[in-house]
């Protein structure tokens, strides 16, 4: 085995389709814009067509533009002239991914378009060929040569369509104002969704499980609701039943820390009064970043009246999957 050898034909191909990528920015143009104007007029979805390596492609950019706020799904243009033409409606639009601009599958299936009125982008490798000149607007992915030494596998191609499929798809993200909250819509499953759908009032504590005592109990009995709780910290609440501090395990180490009677000092003298806090409707993931900027364990929750509603803490938003 020829290390050497291997290694130039790696960094070949890498100088090649970086060039071919580079190049791309020079194609942003008319068609780039028309491209974009008809998919957010589109009052359907966006099908996406490919045959062979340009098929994987075009699902690729169907499920990039999906998941980023334009509907969209990919149709095998075989297929679509064995029947799935019927998933494509009047109010769609179809991109049509070709090299060569020329794929008879999807030159096929044109008078269908054109006869239900279907808008048809294409993204071809030839802006001069049969399908660049039927379309509505065309996306300019030609390159200068394939990485592929034989000339033969698309290689440079591909990566050059891919790109611009994923700058059409970025373009129409702004455009739409879309969200990282929307994002996080289309992938509930996952430790993203986790993370940007997650409400503090989703995980945190409140009711019975809140350890609350008085201003007037001594530490050694804070300390009794503390372990009971396990929250790793007690409220206090005044005469009036409203929360005036906390009391946290870093308190109590300070307490200790200077020689003072547990039995006899009042909670009162030792609470921590300004507290962190965060709404219960605030992002699970916001208040990990408040904890973590404040290198606390844990937060008072609050309604939308600020009034005292919970606590969550640092093992909550972990045993979530938020951190």
């Amino acid at each position: 085995m020829n290390k050497s050898a291997l290694k130039n034909s790696a960094i070949r191909t890498i100088e090649l389709e970086k060039s071919a990528v580079a190049r791309l920015t020079e194609r942003i143009d008319e068609g780039f814009f028309t491209a974009c104007e008809l998919i957010l007029e589109c009052q359907g979805r966006v099908i996406v067509m490919g045959m062979g390596k340009s098929g994987h492609i075009a699902n690729k950019i169907a499920a990039t533009l999906a998941s980023t706020g334009t509907p969209a799904h990919f149709v095998h243009p075989a297929e679509a002239s064995h029947g799935d033409i019927g998933m494509v409606t009047a109010k769609d639009i179809v991109i049509a991914i070709s090299n060569s601009g020329t794929t008879a599958e999807i030159e096929t299936i044109l008078p269908l378009l054109k006869r239900k009125a279907v808008p048809l982008i294409t993204l071809t490798g030839n802006p001069n060929s049969l399908l660049a000149r039927e379309a509505n607007a065309n996306l300019d992915a030609s390159v200068e040569q394939e990485a592929c030494p034989l000339g033969l596998a698309p290689t440079t191609s591909t990566t050059a369509a891919l790109v611009m499929g994923d700058a059409l798809a970025m373009a129409l993200l702004e455009a739409r104002g879309f969200t990282a909250e929307d994002f996080a819509f289309s992938h509930p499953g996952g430790n993203l969704g986790r993370r940007l759908l997650l409400k503090v009032a989703d995980i945190m504590h409140q009711g019975d499980d809140i350890p609350r005592v008085s201003e007037s109990t001594t530490v050694k009995d804070s300390l009794l609701e503390m372990s009971t709780k396990k929250l790793g910290m007690t409220t206090i609440t005044n005469d009036k039943g409203e929360v005036c501090g906390v009391f946290t395990d870093g308190d109590l180490r300070r307490f200790l820390d200077s020689g003072s009677d547990i039995n006899e000092t009042r909670i009162e003298e030792v609470m921590t009064s300004s507290y962190k806090s965060i709404h219960s409707n605030s992002l699970a993931s916001e208040a990990a970043k408040i904890m973590q900027d404040n290198e606390i364990y844990s937060l008072m929750v609050m309604d939308t009246q600020n009034q005292f509603h919970g606590i969550v803490t640092m093992h909550d938003l972990l045993k979530a999957n938020v951190v």
